[in-house]
């Protein structure tokens, strides 16, 4: 099988449309000896910012010194970009070879997968082929029912804005949303919420305690912008001082106080180093185009101590640059509350 034999496979028109359900997901896991339960993962689930947090947290946790996966949807200019390791693609022969081992456990399914489903599993398999430590899961739409949510507790759950998104599928209410987005949180976990929407909070909170989990929310009474311009925003965050986005509006500023409490959450498991004093510097993270919203090519500044080597981080977006790598981009906020 080629690369294009694989891509018509997968885009093939038996596999198109969304079905509830997560029965066919862990068929075809269980037929592929369930790759899922070899890995660890950071879940991530909302509206709006998912992908570029979801981005943000690879990045963190590959600077750390881990062999990080990264699964996002949709992709912006190939298919590769949905599936990476430690920042690159996978490979179109490798695609290809991965697509015509699943073939046959797919087309023996009595009831066959949908093409995200069939994308979600073929992910699995690679990110346990390449020997990933941990892999940063960007929900496709929802949660509960969402092909992702095949996963034992992760290491932290991360719900970015919420919006009436999908609302023939997911509800047409901000508690509905939330209910379906919520699926994710697992018992005994970590969960990190963006906030701002009380009805969407009152339904993780809910969640969390019957679920015996640790909630967080940015804190952003200590979030304050110190100046705006075409060409982005510096703002501080707790001790986190001087920090750059060059993306406008206030809720580009609370996403990226979202990926900084996640990390912190990561700190303390022990998968992020801390250090102390806590340093000045910071470093940088690149934010492609995504297919709404705001569209950018530069970069998100975020601070050294749970980054691991600065040095390397910057390196590693020179290369990327340079190969002209893609991530998921960020999506418009809905507009909710004030923040508590």
């Amino acid at each position: 099988m080629n690369y294009e034999e694989a891509l018509n496979y997968i885009h093939k028109v038996e596999w198109r449309g969304s079905r509830p359900g997560l029965e066919r997901t862990f068929e075809l896991l269980r037929r592929l000896g369930d790759p899922q339960k070899e890995l660890k993962f950071v879940h991530v689930a909302g509206t709006n910012g998912k992908g570029s947090t979801a981005a943000m947290l690879a990045s963190v946790l590959e600077t750390s010194g881990y062999r990080t996966g990264l699964y996002t949807s949709p992709f912006i200019h190939r298919f590769n970009e949905r599936m990476q390791v430690n920042g690159q693609m996978i490979g179109d022969q490798e695609l290809a070879d991965l697509t015509e081992y699943i073939q046959p456990f797919a087309d023996s399914m009595e009831d066959p997968p949908t093409e995200f489903e069939l994308i979600t599993a073929l992910a699995m398999v690679y990110f346990k082929r390449s020997r990933c430590q941990v892999v940063v899961l960007e929900v496709g739409m929802g949660g509960e029912l969402d092909s992702t949510n095949v996963i034992d507790t992760p290491e932290v759950a991360v719900i970015t804005a919420i919006g009436l998104d999908h609302t023939r599928e997911l509800g047409d209410t901000f508690a509905k949303i939330a209910s379906a987005k919520a699926g994710i949180i697992k018992e005994s976990g970590d969960v990190v919420i963006y906030g701002q929407n009380p009805e969407a909070e009152e339904v993780f909170e809910r969640t969390a305690r019957e679920k015996h989990c640790r909630l967080y929310r940015p804190a952003y009474d200590t979030l304050r912008t110190l100046s705006r311009s075409l060409r982005g925003q510096v703002f501080d965050y707790g001790a986190y001082h001087g920090l750059r986005i060059p993306l406008l509006g206030t809720y580009q500023v609370n996403n990226a106080a979202v990926a900084i409490t996640a990390a912190e959450v990561l700190a303390r498991k022990g998968w992020v180093p801390r250090r102390s004093p806590l340093p000045e510097s910071a470093t940088r993270y690149n934010i492609p185009p995504g297919q709404e919203g705001a569209v950018t090519h530069d970069s998100l500044f975020l601070p050294k101590q749970w980054c691991g080597n600065p040095i390397h981080w910057l390196r590693h977006l020179e290369i990327s640059q340079q190969r002209g790598d893609h991530r998921t981009g960020h999506r418009r906020h809905t507009s909710g509350v004030p923040p508590y």
